[in-house]
C-alpha cells in the first residue's frame, strides 16, 4: 500500500463488493478535490491497484469516475429505480 493510503474497514469494503455484484445504487459521499460531494451512483468495480483500492462507478449524469476508497466518507444502499 501506498505511505498515504488508509484501508477501510473490511465490512466497508464488503459492502462496495456486493453493491457492484447486485448492481445496487447508492448515495456515496465522498472528499474530491478537497471538496466534500454527496452524489447518488452506481458502483462498477471495486478493485487494488498502485498500492490503494478503487471504486469505478457511474454518476447520474452517465459519467464514470474512480476514487480511492479512503476518500469515501460515507455511504448507504438506495432503493433500485
Amino acid at each position: 500500500m501506498t505511505a498515504d493510503y488508509q484501508p477501510i474497514p473490511c465490512a466497508q469494503h464488503e459492502r462496495l463488493e456486493f453493491s457492484v455484484l447486485r448492481k445496487i445504487p447508492l448515495r456515496l459521499e465522498f472528499v474530491e478535490q478537497g471538496e466534500r460531494r454527496h452524489e447518488k451512483v452506481l458502483p462498477l468495480d471495486v478493485n487494488t491497484r498502485n498500492g490503494a483500492e478503487w471504486l469505478k462507478f457511474r454518476r447520474e449524469d452517465g459519467r464514470e469516475m474512480e476514487i480511492r476508497l479512503d476518500t469515501i466518507a460515507g455511504f448507504h444502499e438506495l432503493p433500485p429505480a
